[in-house]
């Protein structure tokens, strides 16, 4: 077992301009070698440039997307009996948000468009509206947690 002592978790200061913690732990992860204004530079960009495309607030999109994406249910690693079991597991709440962050921030990663602001602004949009690359994985892990769903008596 684990002598390393209890983890502590940090307070994350709410950001300038939405005064949100959300925001504020979006734009940390979405940072790049302490880069932190280039960052909150590009998730401002894209709120607006999502506001355009999605007909609605950009801060609204962006709630809507983390809602949409935030997984309910996931698959973690037991041993049992010399064999490992997938077993779906109910994910806690601050879990879900840094999911549900981290998801969002690889899928537009991941996207073609020119520059990161399109990138961000696409998948918030896309995610707000139940499509894109971060709203399917979360469809993957559940149907994951959904077929191993057998195995759910090894919980403990």
């Amino acid at each position: 077992m684990a002598r390393r002592g209890k983890f502590r978790v940090h307070k994350v200061a709410p950001d300038p301009r939405y005064n949100s913690v959300l925001v504020a732990k979006f734009i940390n992860k979405l940072m790049w070698a302490g880069k932190k204004t280039v960052a909150q530079r590009i998730f401002y960009e894209a709120l607006k440039l999502a506001g355009k495309r999605g007909g609605e607030d950009g801060y609204t999109i962006f709630q809507k997307a983390i809602n949409n994406v935030k997984p309910v249910l996931e698959v973690r690693p037991r041993r049992v009996g010399g064999a490992t079991y997938q077993i779906p597991m109910e994910v806690p709440p601050a879990r879900r948000d840094t999911l549900a962050i981290k998801w969002l921030i690889d899928a537009a990663r991941d996207r073609s468009e020119y520059t990161m602001v399109e990138r961000m602004a696409n998948e918030l949009v896309d995610a707000s509206k139940k499509q894109g690359g971060a709203f399917k994985k979360k469809e993957d892990t559940h149907k994951m947690a959904e077929a191993n769903r057998a195995f759910a008596h090894y919980r403990w």
